[in-house]
This record gives C-alpha cells, structure tokens and sequence, in this order.
C-alpha cells in the first residue's frame, strides 16, 4: 500500500482551523506532479493541491501526496494493488476533482465518493483552474455545478426547470 502524507501550513490556531471548509466554499483538489500546475492523471498524480474557492478568492487547504506512483504506461510498480480507494479516500470532502485524465472505473469511485471529476486536455497553471472555479461561481454557475453547490450545502437546490 503506497503512503498518504497531508502537508498543512500550520502557524497559528486559526490556521489550523481553516482546514474545515469555510462557509460557501467548493473544495477543490487538483492532480500535479510539481504544486505548480495540474499536469497529471488521477491514477498516477503524486500530489494533489487542496484549495477552498469562494466568489471572492481561493485558500489553500492542504497537499496530499502519495508514494510510488505509476509511470503510465498501464502497469504499477506494485501490480495488483489498489492505487485508486486509497487517493479517494484521502480526497474525501473534495467537490470538484481536476485531472488530464482518469479511467472509467476510478470515475466511477471519485463520483461514489461524492467528487465530480474534470478533465482538463492540456496542463495549465493552478492559478488558472482556480480562478476559472472562481469566475463561474461569481457567475452563473452551469446546472452541473449548482448541483454539486446544492449538495455541498453552498448554495440553494438548483430548479432545473428554468435551464
């Protein structure tokens, strides 16, 4: 079984509270290989950026990172052995799950786990999914996202009828 490490900045009181997710906030985790840009797929990511995002901003929540991971190329280091429980489980509390890739089955997992993955085609900055985040839900966020602010509890149940 590969190692989950959580990596905080921790100074104060305070912000070891921030943890918890702010009221109105989307938790967002992102698959990178560097904390600089989403540039990995989900099964073989050996870090994911944790950030809560509101209308006005973004904070950063935590890193999770994962030993050993896969070269992509269809095999593990450790053939046989479940890469994907292990990163949703870590990931649990995150709404919105950005990757370059995942398959059907870890999918199916990250959404069973209350995550919606997005794929993204090519690498970007981190700032910039974030600030994307940011711009659709100070706008007006596409019905798939106000479902999944309806069940997180940020924003009133969707009426679907008016879309």
């Amino acid at each position: 079984m590969s190692a989950v490490r959580r990596l905080q900045v921790v100074a104060t009181e305070e912000a070891a509270q921030k943890r918890a997710r702010a009221p109105g906030a989307v938790r967002v985790a992102i698959a990178t290989r560097d904390m600089k840009s989403l540039n990995a797929h989900f099964g073989s990511a050996p870090r994911f950026a944790v950030y809560d995002v509101t209308r006005e901003g973004w904070d950063f929540v935590e890193a999770v990172a994962f030993g050993e991971g896969t070269d992509e190329s269809g095999s593990h280091k450790n053939e046989g052995e479940d890469r994907i429980a292990p990163k949703v489980q870590a990931l649990a509390g995150a709404h919105l799950l950005f990757c370059l890739a995942i398959g059907g089955p870890s999918a199916a997992k990250v959404v069973a786990a209350g995550m919606h993955p997005i794929k993204t085609p090519q690498p970007a900055p981190i700032s910039e999914v974030l600030e994307r985040t940011r711009a659709m839900l100070a706008g007006s966020p596409p019905p798939w996202l106000r479902k999944i602010l309806a069940a997180a509890g940020v924003a009133a149940k969707p009426d679907f009828e008016e879309d």
